[in-house]
């Protein structure tokens, strides 16, 4: 690798605070903002609005969309016979 040209590859705290969830991973994100981390030490962390503790899909909370239904509003209002 050419020195001096590659961003700096550290320990970072990505944190989701709606979900109360934290963990540390090695990245390159740039952030001003610290947190002193369980070992003691105080680490750069980045604050996400989703993660895997609050995505919908995850929590088991998504959506599901009633397919069944909307084809059967299609057929009824533009005319197509369920026979198709």
């Amino acid at each position: 690798m050419k020195k001096n040209i590659h961003p700096e590859y550290r320990p970072v705290v990505y944190r989701d605070a709606e979900a109360g969830l934290a963990f540390l991973t090695r990245s390159t994100a740039r952030t001003e903002q610290t947190v002193a981390w369980e070992d003691g030490n105080t680490y750069p962390v980045v604050d996400v609005q989703i993660s895997s503790a609050s995505h919908p899909f995850y929590t088991g909370k998504a959506r599901v969309l009633d397919s069944a239904g909307q084809v059967e509003k299609f057929r009824r209002r533009y005319g197509a016979s369920s026979a198709a």
